[in-house]
């Protein structure tokens, strides 16, 4: 009987990258969830609990409460730049660029949203009072936000950088990354968005979705994100306006 000397297979050098390269993309995966869960979460909720017992604006401190809105949302980004930079990577990644060729552009995007808005609302309405000839189109913004205090105005600077950090870039880039699609990265990031703001009714949120659609296509053409937080600024100011 001859003894032969067995020769073990080496082990692949490619195993611990592929294992590395699932366990990176697992974490990428629970630190979007993460962020979404902390940033945009209590805002579905409240968006929800107003869509269903409706709103009430009286005994709210104004300036309590968009203070409240501006340190929730100055904390997402804190958190959003944290979660970036474990990853050695900053806010210009995720498109965030001065330029004032992305200025002009915001105000062509405003433009392009707000004729998508209006085209869409009118299909809504049309949809929702042939199905509800009796229903309600919602509150009005005064409903729901009540007089506006002077809180409002740094809020009102700091919410469209938080709403199109989150839902749109880092969102629309980590599903891109992480799937391959840009479809699926725009309609995530558009009923994310849609849905905390339900609190203006199902009709408004969902008219409102056409303009989340060209901020997301956008967003998915250019990877640019100063021209679609310029567009979104136009939109918040207006609305303040109108709450004087």
């Amino acid at each position: 009987m001859t003894s032969e000397t067995e020769i073990l297979p080496e082990p692949s050098p490619v195993e611990p990258l592929i294992k590395h390269a699932v366990s990176a993309q697992r974490l990428r995966w629970f630190e979007l969830c993460l962020v979404l869960l902390l940033t945009i979460a209590p805002y579905f909720l409240s968006s929800l609990f107003y869509l269903i017992a409706g709103h009430n604006t009286q005994g709210d401190s104004p300036n309590f409460k968009w203070t409240t809105m501006i340190v929730r949302e100055f904390s997402g980004l804190l958190l959003l730049g944290y979660v970036l930079s474990r990853r050695m990577l900053r806010m210009t990644d995720l498109g965030l660029r001065w330029s004032f060729r992305d200025v002009g552009s915001g105000f062509l995007v405003a433009s392009a949203s707000y004729l998508a808005y209006g085209v869409g609302h009118i299909f809504v309405r049309a949809i929702h009072h042939a199905v509800f000839p009796s229903a309600s189109s919602g509150p009005t913004p005064l409903q729901i936000f009540g007089h506006t205090s002077f809180m409002a105005i740094p809020f009102v600077l700091l919410n469209p950088f938080f709403e199109e950090l989150i839902v749109r870039a880092y969102l629309m880039t980590e599903v891109k990354d992480l799937t391959g699609s840009w479809f699926l990265s725009v309609v995530l990031s558009v009923v994310v968005q849609t849905s905390y703001h339900l609190y203006y009714g199902w009709e408004m949120a969902l008219s409102l979705s056409f303009q989340f659609l060209i901020f997301a296509i956008y967003y998915a053409r250019k990877q640019r994100a100063m021209p679609i937080i310029v567009a979104h600024g136009v939109f918040d100011i207006i609305g303040l306006m109108q709450l004087w």
